[in-house]
């Protein structure tokens, strides 16, 4: 049954993220249609142009000036911490719904706004619309702290860390092949109004896929509030210790490491495009490379090496890998350089995030372990909201050599809650 299920999260994960991923290597074309389409209608009073005017003001309060080519990635990097907004806003919500009406119920809720959300983008012939398809998205999707909950649901505490990796390797996986396909796509142009619906409409396909998947296969995971009792009428240790985690680590520290460690990573991401460019005159097609190298190391590493780890060694051993990329990312003068910090970061992709998702379902009892985990996420997406605008501030206020600087010794603050203040749990 635990492998069916587990079976069951992999596949509906795999297909949700794969087709969460077609939208990012189409933003910078996805924008500058909407603002050429915008442009010949004239159009001064729109969201657009007030979003563009407000990014423009920003750029002119740098003494440094800012490349006109980088409008774009700015206008992308603005759309993508409203969705993270507003994921911290409504995954304690759905979190809360799990543990009160169930991982499946709250599940197919949240696939019926993933629907309308890709729905939207479909008919997305302008800004207006588009931009309601990543509000509606960034509102309901809530598949990975659910697939998260759920695979915590179905795994003992020494089952705990290779199920989190399972979970954790289809990021990189789907992120290694998602955005090439989704570039593809849209290379095939079927409505003349809306460019990028032939890609949009892929999207939609495979989340009707996992909807549907999901509804015949995925049964109800959450614990019953009421464990039944041994013959002799007492509750066993296993049922007591679900219901009565013995607490190791504070949230409040461990929802800490996270905001902190998403603050300076989601940053340091994307910087990518801005710091290829101008040492090595990277084009997109060549960032794009990178990263799908980046995604199929960590994929290995999860299948190979974190699902084995201990999670707090996990979390140990890619924060250290992480600072140590900031302080090369920040000094490097060679490709070679390059691609070591890309392997030093495919280790941190591979280990953080999946290490502390796993501390954290120790720490929450069976009733409130969507909750717990929905908050968790949610300080994770505050700081993915908040990194990209801070770090790039910093980028362009400083230089490079100074922001990566900072960032390293961000990384090495993380660290010191990591090494100073987690503990590894008894797992029994």
């Amino acid at each position: 049954q635990r492998k069916r299920i587990l079976r069951v999260i992999f596949i509906s994960l795999l297909l949700d993220l794969i087709s969460f991923t077609f939208i990012l290597p189409l933003f910078p074309r996805l924008l500058e249609f909407y603002r050429n389409l915008e442009r010949a209608e004239r159009s001064s009073h729109s969201v657009l142009h007030r979003i563009v005017f407000g990014l423009n003001t920003y750029k002119q309060a740098f003494s440094r000036p800012i490349s006109d080519r980088y409008d774009i990635v700015l206008l992308g990097g603005a759309l993508g911490s409203l969705f993270s907004f507003l994921q911290a806003i409504a995954s304690p919500f759905i979190g809360a719904l799990s543990d009160r009406y169930g991982r499946r119920t709250a599940l197919l809720w949240s696939m019926a706004g993933n629907i309308a959300s890709v729905a939207l983008w479909v008919a997305a012939t302008d800004f207006r619309t588009f931009l309601a398809s990543r509000v509606v998205g960034g509102l309901s999707e809530g598949n990975v702290q659910l697939a998260t909950a759920m695979a915590a649901d179905i795994s003992d505490e020494k089952q705990r860390g290779s199920t989190m990796a399972l979970v954790g390797a289809c990021f990189s996986i789907a992120f290694t092949f998602g955005p090439a396909l989704g570039a593809a796509l849209a290379n095939v142009e079927t409505v003349a109004a809306n460019p990028f619906a032939t890609a949009a409409g892929f999207s939609l396909f495979l989340i009707l896929i996992e909807t549907a998947y999901l509804y015949l296969y995925l049964p109800e995971t959450r614990p019953t509030t009421r464990p039944s009792e041994s013959p002799s009428g007492s509750k066993s240790k296993a049922q007591r210790a679900s219901e009565h985690p013995a607490r190791t680590n504070s949230y409040r520290l461990l929802n800490a490491t996270h905001f902190f460690f998403i603050l300076f990573f989601s940053g340091m991401e994307f910087s990518f495009p801005f710091m290829t460019y101008d040492l090595f005159a990277y084009t997109p097609s060549q960032s794009g490379k990178l990263l799908g190298f980046i995604g199929l190391l960590a994929s290995i590493l999860q299948g190979g090496v974190t699902r084995r780890l201990h999670p707090l060694r996990a979390i140990q051993a890619g924060i250290i890998a992480c600072a140590a990329s900031f302080f090369l990312l920040g000094r490097l003068t060679t490709e070679a350089g390059l691609w070591a910090a890309a392997t030093l970061l495919a280790i941190t992709t591979a280990t953080v995030v999946t290490g502390l998702n796993t501390l954290s379902s120790f720490e929450a009892a069976a009733s409130e372990r969507g909750g717990k985990l929905g908050n968790h996420r949610s300080w994770g997406q505050v700081g993915r909201a908040l990194g990209p605008l801070l770090f790039c501030t910093l980028y362009w206020w400083a230089g490079r050599d100074v922001a990566y600087a900072i960032g390293g010794a961000g990384m090495l603050g993380v660290g010191a809650l990591v090494f100073g203040g987690l503990k590894a749990p008894q797992l029994s």
